[in-house]
């Protein structure tokens, strides 16, 4: 059935699935299917990838599915210009151009007037002296200077002209390398449809779905809180690049971390015998190739070779003109035959014989040098060698070795192993009596390979390069080992430009509190940091934070990648309004009998003033010295508590202690510490640094 009586479906982009690479589009058409049950649902991408479009119908309409397949349709246009922004680059181009030969003008003009200069006359030898004309000379002067100032006017008039043009030129051709992939760059509209086989006529609503490449998308968030409350709002947000040659228009999105192109077949654990070998099964319908096939094309040998069209004799019109060129016939059709990987099908074999009779025709199937190899080692013949010989035409010097070569043609044994393009039966293809003994009669593959549109993945395909914003990691590194999967509450828009644009995802409630931190000991500063508790059951993964605080901007953060269930900690800088100093002290003695043991007693003072508004929690940590030697004893003498191992969103280090103090509004504390280090004389280190 032609294309212009099949009838003809318009669809509308529903939902699209962005993988970490790639993405997964689901299309709805509405229409009635006509009595032959074939209707043809426009509006795919070129960029989509033949073997994944899926087809079903939703509601209760009864119908069902039986078949569906892609094709590529060419169209001119009637009225429209899809290349605006083409035709207005180069107007302003030649705008430019025109611009550009005025300055250069105007530089010349300029340049002729600066040379002028006055030039005496010769003088002979018994001429007497002249008088100098000061006042030609000043006249000239005063000319080439009101010249010069008017045209060094004009000039910086086109200047001003040709810089204008330029900008609107660079502005032009932005937009050109910014545009939508998803108009047409010429004025043959090339529109990819979906050709799907009903079992019935009636109404019915089809959802297509197919995967493209060229898209990509990496997670960022949004991190609102106010001073003082234990609650914040945590946005998630994804900046999303596509390329894949439609605008996605009000489309339900998600995003997910899993990756597209993975391998999900599973292995086959094949049996082991014991004993004499056992040839493996054949393939569930597949059969001998019927009796006599060789035998089906005799009457068309017999007949002899197809007779050349006699050219025609030119008749000399009557203008005595030279008689015009008479063009040659058409060439005959040539199939070249299949992919090297697919193997040949006897022509009265059901579809499920596809590749079974392999082995048998390989070793019979004739061949030529020159042809692409096949499978089994014996090339195809080229297409001078399929074409049929003129009356009286010597057979070609290559026949005799093909015959040869072909006899010596070996397949491996084993059951066929047909391919996935052998396993398309819809796409199989019956070689007629022109071609190749090997093949006549047979159904090949049809090679269905589109250079254009693997050019239209390649490009699509160039949005995996882009450079990553702040602090952003892809979702294949933060995810892990597992896969998620985040739905966006609102329909969004994102147009086939292969730019970064930001769309909100949704809220995730998170658990959030303030906590102000100080390391004295390092250095005398409290830092005030919001920590993270995951209470959902997904994780957040590794990306930019944008912090507000009191309703203004604050910072920009990376934020870890936080299981469920995970604590991380957020900081937001120094708390200016909190001050901290520390002072210490070191006692050197010696103890026991002999003053054999050296002790040293560390003093730590800590002072603490809150200078805000209201009530706040620091954490003061120190650190006391660790010993892996059992002379060698430490006594602690402080209220500081060792920290839990794993509890928090931070890891201590050992001998890591830790102070926790609530401070009032204006109000200050004193915190007092120390540990005394017991160190037998004879590991005593004469010298060195004692109190740190």
């Amino acid at each position: 059935m032609s294309p212009e009586s099949t009838q003809s479906w318009e669809s509308t982009l529903d939902a699209v699935v962005v993988y970490a690479q790639g993405a997964l589009c689901r299309r709805l058409a509405r229409g009635s299917v006509p009595p032959d049950g074939r209707v043809r649902v426009a509006g795919l991408p070129r960029s989509l990838d033949p073997g994944s479009l899926r087809a079903r119908v939703v509601g209760t309409s009864g119908l069902r599915v039986t078949e569906a397949r892609v094709e590529v349709d060419a169209q001119p246009f009637d009225t429209g210009t899809p290349d605006a922004l083409l035709r207005e680059a180069e107007r302003l181009r030649e705008v430019c151009e025109a611009a550009r030969g005025r300055r250069d003008r105007q530089l010349n003009l300029i340049a002729e007037i600066t040379a002028l200069h006055p030039v005496p006359p010769t003088r002979r030898r018994d001429d007497p002296h002249r008088r100098t004309p000061a006042d030609a000379w000043l006249g000239l002067a005063d000319f080439v200077d009101a010249r010069l100032t008017h045209l060094h006017e004009r000039l910086a008039e086109s200047e001003e002209a040709l810089r204008r043009a330029e900008h609107d030129l660079a502005v032009a051709e932005d937009r050109i390398a910014r545009a939508s992939t998803d108009a047409p760059s010429a004025h043959l509209r090339t529109t990819v449809c979906a050709v799907v086989t009903f079992d019935g006529a009636g109404d019915a609503d089809v959802e297509l779905e197919y995967g493209v490449p060229g898209a990509v998308w990496v997670p960022a968030y949004r991190l609102t809180h106010r001073q003082g409350d234990d609650s914040g709002r945590l946005v998630l947000r994804a900046s999303v690049a596509q390329r894949t040659g439609e605008d996605w228009t009000g489309v339900r999105l998600a995003l997910a971390t899993a990756d597209l192109r993975r391998r999900t077949d599973l292995p086959r654990l094949r049996s082991v015998r014991i004993g004499r070998r056992q040839p493996d099964p054949a393939p569930s319908g597949w059969r001998e190739p019927p009796a006599g096939l060789a035998d089906l094309f005799t009457g068309y040998d017999a007949a002899g070779p197809r007779p050349a069209t006699a050219p025609a004799v030119p008749v000399a019109s009557a203008g005595g003109s030279a008689p015009a060129p008479v063009p040659p016939p058409p060439p005959a059709p040539q199939v070249y035959g299949a992919p090297p990987t697919a193997l040949p099908m006897p022509g009265g074999a059901f579809p499920g014989a596809v590749g079974a009779a392999a082995p048998e025709l390989a070793r019979r199937a004739p061949s030529a040098p020159g042809g692409p190899p096949r499978a089994g080692g014996a090339p195809f013949a080229a297409p001078a060698a399929m074409a049929p010989a003129a009356p009286g035409a010597a057979p070609p010097p290559s026949a005799a070795p093909a015959r040869a070569r072909e006899a010596r043609v070996e397949v491996a044994p084993g059951p066929p192993q047909p391919s996935g393009d052998q396993l398309d039966y819809a796409a199989l293809v019956l070689s007629g009596p022109d071609e190749q003994r090997g093949r006549r009669g047979r159904l090949f593959p049809h090679s269905a390979h589109d250079p254009v549109a693997s050019e239209y993945r390649r490009r699509a395909e160039a949005v995996a390069k882009l450079p990553l914003p702040g602090h952003a990691v892809r979702p294949r590194e933060s995810a892990g080992s597992f896969d998620h999967r985040f739905d966006a509450t609102a329909r969004a828009d994102i147009p086939s430009d292969g730019t970064w644009h930001t769309v909100t995802v949704g809220e995730i409630p998170v658990g959030l509190r303030t906590e102000y931190l100080c390391v004295p000991s390092v250095e005398q500063t409290v830092y005030a940091t919001l920590v993270l508790s995951n209470a959902t059951g997904q994780a957040l993964l590794a990306g930019p934070v944008e912090v507000t605080v009191d309703d203004d901007f604050l910072l920009t953060a990376a934020l870890p990648t936080l299981a469920p269930g995970g604590v991380s900690r957020v900081g937001l800088g120094q708390a200016e309004s909190i001050r901290v100093t520390r002072r210490t002290n070191l006692h050197e003695s010696t103890a026991g009998l002999r003053n054999n043991v050296t002790v040293l007693d560390h003093r730590v003072h800590v002072e603490l003033a809150n200078r805000l508004a209201r009530p706040v929690t620091v954490e003061v940590r120190e650190r006391v010295p660790v010993t892996s030697e059992p002379d060698v004893r430490i006594e602690e003498r402080a209220d500081w508590t060792a920290p839990e191992a794993g509890a928090g969103p931070d890891h201590h280090a050992p001998g890591t202690r830790v102070w926790r103090v609530d401070l009032p509004a204006g109000g200050t504390a004193t915190l007092d510490g120390g540990y005394e280090i017991r160190i037998p004389a004879d590991k005593t280190l004469a010298g060195g640094n004692r109190r740190s």
